[in-house]
């Protein structure tokens, strides 16, 4: 699996979340975009307001993921395995993942992070 994380640039702790994860990423076939970046919500098919609700993947063959299943399917094309998109589809597992996602992304700004990528990398923004 291979695709695209995009993420807020703006906040530290996204910044800092996805630094975490190319540190992971053994395959070679992560990336990641802040959302800033202009035309990343027609390049995604997802109305501008609905940009910053939340994290996004892009895979290779065009699919579409929000939230709690970006993360997953970010993490699991880091890894090399499927096994975290097999965990998240587990019966009440998806619930359980969103409630928390969706949690953490509604309080991001209050989390301590690093210096927001947008921030060093204004040109990308």
């Amino acid at each position: 699996m291979s695709g695209v994380l995009f993420f807020d640039g703006a906040c530290g702790m996204c910044t800092r979340s996805r630094d975490f994860l190319l540190k992971l990423d053994r395959t070679g076939k992560l990336q990641t975009e802040p959302l800033q970046r202009p035309g990343t919500a027609e390049r995604l098919g997802i109305s501008p307001d609905d940009l910053m609700e939340q994290i996004w993947w892009l895979d290779a063959s065009g699919q579409v993921y929000g939230g709690a299943e970006a993360a997953n399917a970010a993490v699991s094309a880091a890894l090399g395995t499927g096994l975290p998109l097999l965990v998240y589809r587990i019966p009440g597992m998806r619930f359980v993942q969103e409630a928390i996602y969706r949690w953490v992304a509604d309080h991001r700004y209050r989390f301590p992070g690093t210096t927001p990528y947008c921030e060093a990398h204004p040109v990308a923004c």
